[in-house]
């Protein structure tokens, strides 16, 4: 909720993000909400002591220049100043420097130093050959630290370097914001509550069928009430295995041999003759002994 409300309603955001600190004071996260929201609401003192304590719980310097800053919403630019020569900061990422530099060169404008505070932004990152996502915030700010110095004619160009690079980085009111859908579907969610009505109508039928003594219809599958094709049914698998039996390999096969299978065929005639030869002469020979007796 702080989040949302950051950029419209600070004052708000803050004390959403308060009331979060009462509940989970010792979580690094609130710490920095309520810092960000305190910062955007004006109220530096607040912020510098969140700041202060998500440093010491999370070890991090990431917020060393919005704590700069909040030196000089309370008058003390030369805290600033001290905080932008620390040791810490020369731990910060390249945006991270650019931002305390800017807050450098607002203090020193704060103090009247107006071509110390030119000096400020001139660091490594000021190329104006190369773009990166702080460029054109670092060259408008040395251009307007250049016109408080009375440099109109170097300003102007790097007023004119944050516009090109602005436009090779994709960046202005053309660029398509990052959305990101927080809420749940609609037409899903509308799914879902059609896929438990059914399933609920479907038990009430079951259960009226039961106590009438009639057969309950058969329940929709899973796949039915989602709108799917349904799968078989253990019966339909059942009649499936009974009638591809006729399809099942033979408990004898040709071999890739047509000599030995003619040798088998073969084999087996003479077999079958010598059976029936042998139930002949068993015949006769009963029947003689009869005729002798």
């Amino acid at each position: 909720m702080a989040g949302r409300l950051l950029d419209d309603e600070p004052e708000l955001a803050f004390q959403h993000a308060l009331a979060a600190s009462r509940r989970g004071g010792r979580l690094a996260a609130v710490r920095e909400a309520v810092g960000l929201t305190a910062y955007a609401a004006g109220h530096y003192g607040e912020a510098l002591r969140e700041f202060r304590t998500y440093r010491r719980i999370s070890g991090s310097n990431m917020h060393l220049p919005v704590m700069a800053d909040c030196e000089r919403g309370l008058g003390r630019a030369d805290r600033a100043l001290d905080m932008a020569r620390s040791e810490e900061a020369k731990d910060l990422d390249a945006p991270g420097k650019v931002e305390l530099a800017i807050v450098a060169a607002g203090a020193r404008t704060d103090l009247g130093q107006l071509d110390a505070a030119v000096s400020e932004l001139e660091i490594a990152q000021l190329d104006i050959n190369r773009a990166f996502s702080y460029s054109p915030r670092l060259f408008r700010a040395y251009a307007d630290a250049l016109t408080a110095a009375g440099r109109e004619a170097e300003a102007g160009k790097w007023q004119r370097q944050a516009v090109v690079a602005e436009k090779a980085l994709g960046m202005g009111v053309d660029e398509e914001p990052d959305i990101i859908d927080l809420g749940w579907d609609e037409e899903e969610e509308a799914r879902e509550e059609e896929q438990r009505r059914r399933i609920l109508q479907q038990q009430t039928e079951q259960q009226a069928a039961a106590a009438s003594g009639e057969p309950a219809p058969r329940a929709a599958g899973a796949e039915a009430v989602a709108g799917l094709p349904e799968t078989d049914t253990p019966q339909s698998a059942a009649h499936d295995l009974e009638a591809g039996s006729d399809d099942e390999e033979p408990d004898f096969f040709e071999s890739d041999d047509a000599e030995s299978d003619e040798d088998s065929v073969e084999s087996d005639e003479l077999e079958s003759d010598e059976l029936e030869t042998g139930h002949a002469h068993a015949g006769e020979s009963h029947h003689s002994e009869r005729a002798e007796d």
